[in-house]
């Protein structure tokens, strides 16, 4: 759920040393002092930017500061230095990266007035591109000026008062700053060529209005190759995401050999009603899909991709059956609503709420008010420290959020959201091949996984591909990046999975060979071992299970003789200490892990190496002092050397442990039972001596609603229901178990 496009271009990473660099203290309310100190800030960041492990994150960086220091040829090195690295992942992509600087660098050489030469080296860039990339140029000339003023606003007024500026932050204000400076500048020369050169290459009709079955319309736009003679297979994109994206997203089909047709829910772009997220999707894609099948330049199949919000779609779009035109769907790291978005095991997270915003506040996307991360930020701290209920969010930030309330009305998994998507039988009627993609680090992997078990669960011989690695969640549907929060990511899993999916398609749509990683239908790479490994089910990738039991401070092979209790108490009413952290940290790895609310447990030294490998699950065993808790469970490998890396971890409500659509209170005093196994998996070689650690913790922090143990409705809880502490007496007899593999 992030705009990919602002994502490539302005999130920058480096290494860059802690110290202060000086800046005029009017630079910060003054245009002028500012577009002078720029220059001179930069000279300066030049000699302290260090190149680490993150070689494309080092030269983003780099290229900002050479631009911001006016070093306009050592820019254009940076750039071919960045698209050949960028090359050993995605050679189709490359040429395009950074398109825009270079032809507006390559204008500024020419002895005439940049606006006019800027017309020749757009012309000269266009021939240097690899065919398959020029799909994309529309999103590297084009500008979100309201964004981009924002986003440098926002820091500036952080510096007001300041006479100095420390380095890390002084290479994020050289970005933003030019990034304000020359991008709406190039956007503006470039958009009359682009029309032309779009008006060759393509037949593009863009403000359609497709009409649905209840009198509603969704809008959507139409690309065929300019030279096309026969009627083609057409790949179909339904978004929430109405940007210029959309545009390349239906180009890049019809370069392809394909028509594209890219539709948005409705409500967005020139549909007239109002955007109602995840509730109308299903119906409207295939409202859509009849459309497409009634055209002539159709020949009768359609396949669908895209990831997270775009995955959830397809899987809407089958939910009553698969339409007989629709031949494939590629999703890729797809939510499921109401399962892990906007809440994962009925928890719900407060990372969400800003989205919502996002894509409801005007017809395209609101980035200005969704980047504005000082307000989120300032409206989660706020609430928690106030104790207020969990449902008040949006009197905090000061803005009515009626979606936020719809989606509070239904704490559990109930009909509300299983009406969305595919669920339950549903999943028995998908009778067309898939191939659905994630990773280890996608925050949406909970989702993605759903669909993929429960479709092997309901059709045992369904033709469904997984193809899953050490990715992140914009990883897994394009391009991932070498680096995933500090961790170097084996050379072998360095693949496009957007050539991936195209590939497929070339497969299934025109008859072209399976591509060459799909070996079987789990396909999965081992972090560690440069190696895919490819298996016909989830349950093969094992063949061996590691139970390991709680004792106090360890992890044993085997249970007790004497049952033990080991005590935990935690005081919800304060705020003064650390918090809980049950997400996919970053870096990855590192000398300590956080222990805040949480017992701790390590087990003995492993004997051999051995992968682990898939979900972790168990059964824990605990009497409680409340009728309801949230808990977090982290897992985690110590190495010999005693750093720690993140595997997996949970966080889910206790009262759901039986089932996610009924809620089924603690009975405080006796002993009750948490069995957990929706949580994310992973495949990692272990070495020799190194140990697993799980941190259980009673979750606690600004970022997810506070479960105070009343048994009311916990978005209705505030701090004056904590009463006494939380206390937990976990027996010894609870265990985790992880697959194994030599």
């Amino acid at each position: 759920m992030r705009h990919i496009l602002l994502g490539a271009l302005l999130c920058l990473y480096g290494n860059t040393a802690a110290q202060s660099l000086p800046f005029p203290r009017e630079a910060a309310v003054n245009p002028e002092i500012l577009a002078a100190a720029m220059p001179a800030l930069a000279q300066k960041i030049l000699p302290q930017l260090k190149a680490g492990d993150d070689r494309w994150g080092y030269l983003q960086q780099l290229l900002m500061v050479q631009l911001t220091a006016r070093q306009y040829q050592a820019a254009l090195k940076t750039i071919r230095e960045y698209r050949a690295a960028y090359a050993q992942s995605d050679a189709e992509k490359a040429p395009v990266r950074f398109i825009q600087y270079e032809t507006y660098i390559n204008a500024l050489r020419r002895k005439q007035p940049v606006e006019i030469a800027f017309g020749k080296t757009f012309k000269v860039s266009l021939a240097s591109l690899h065919a398959a990339s020029r799909y994309d140029i529309d999103n590297w000339y084009t500008a979100d000026t309201a964004y981009l003023t924002a986003d440098l606003q926002r820091q500036l007024a952080q510096l007001e008062g300041q006479d100095s500026i420390a380095l890390p932050e002084a290479v994020q204000l050289c970005r933003r700053y030019t990034a304000w400076q020359l991008l709406p500048r190039i956007s503006r020369m470039a958009a009359p060529l682009l029309r032309q050169f779009n008006r060759q290459h393509y037949h593009i009709r863009d403000s359609l209005l497709i009409p649905t079955r209840d009198g509603a319309s969704v809008s959507a736009i139409v690309v065929r190759p300019r030279r096309q003679q026969r009627p083609l297979p057409v790949i179909f994109f339904f978004t929430i995401y109405t940007d210029g994206s959309n545009l390349c997203i239906a180009k890049e089909a019809a370069d392809k050999g394909y028509i594209g047709v890219v539709a948005n829910t409705r409500g967005k772009r020139f549909s007239p009603q109002i955007t109602m997220p995840y509730e109308h999707d299903g119906d409207d894609a295939r409202d859509v899909i009849n459309w497409i099948i009634r055209q002539p330049w159709c020949n009768g199949s359609i396949g669908m991709y895209g990831g997270s919000y775009v995955g959830f779609t397809q899987w809407a779009a089958v939910k009553d059956g698969v339409p007989p035109a629709l031949k494939t769907i590629v999703p890729s790291a797809a939510v499921v609503p109401g399962f892990d978005v906007p809440k994962e095991n009925n928890v719900f997270m407060s990372f969400v709420y800003p989205w919502i915003p996002y894509v409801t506040n005007n017809k395209f996307l609101d980035n200005v008010t969704y980047n504005d991360r000082g307000r989120w930020r300032q409206m989660q701290f706020n609430w928690y420290r106030s104790g207020a209920a969990y449902e008040t969010l949006d009197s905090i930030d000061g803005t009515p959020n009626p979606i936020y309330h719809r989606w509070l009305a239904h704490p559990d998994y109930d009909a509300y959201w299983q009406n969305m998507t595919t669920c339950k039988e549903d999943f028995a009627r998908i009778n067309i091949p898939i191939l659905s993609t994630t990773g280890y680090f996608d925050g949406a992997q909970i989702g993605a996984m759903y669909y993929y078990r429960e479709h092997l669960r309901y059709r045992s011989n369904a033709e469904h591909y997984l193809v899953i690695g050490p990715y992140d969640h914009l990883g897994c549907q394009h391009v991932p990046l070498p680096y995933v929060n500090g961790y170097t990511i084996d050379s072998v899993a360095r693949i496009s999975i957007h050539q991936l999916i195209y590939q497929w398609f070339d497969h299934i749509l025109k008859g072209a060979p399976k591509p060459a990683l799909l070996k079987d239908r789990v396909n999965y790479q081992v972090m560690g071992t440069n190696q895919w490994r490819h298996v016909p089910s989830l349950r093969q990738m094992n063949n061996d299970t590691l139970k390991l039991y709680l004792s106090p401070q360890r992890l044993v092979r085997q249970p007790a003789a004497d049952t033990v209790f080991m005590p935990q108490q935690v005081d919800l009413s304060d705020r003064n200490g650390s918090f809980t952290g049950n997400y996919i940290h970053s870096p990855l790895s590192g000398s300590s892990i956080n222990t805040a609310n949480g017992l701790v447990f390590v087990s003995d030294p492993l004997p051999a190496s051995m992968a682990v490998n898939g979900s972790f699950l168990g059964r824990l065993q605990v009497i409680p002092n409340k009728k309801d808790v949230d808990i977090g469970i982290n897992l985690y490998e110590q190495t010999p050397d005693g750093q720690y890396f993140q595997l997996s971890y949970f966080i889910g409500r206790a009262s759901y442990a039986a089932s996610l659509e009924k809620r089924q209170l603690l009975t405080p005093g006796s002993v009750n039972t948490i069995s957990f196994s929706n949580t994310r998996m992973i495949s990692k070689q272990l070495a020799k001596g190194s140990r697993l650690v799980v941190v259980i913790n009673v979750n606690q922090n600004p970022f997810e609603e506070i479960n105070y143990g009343t048994g009311k409705k916990v978005s209705e809880e505030t701090m004056a229901d904590a009463g006494g502490p939380v206390q937990l007496q976990w027996r010894t007899d609870s265990y985790i178990e992880i697959g194994t593999h030599p």
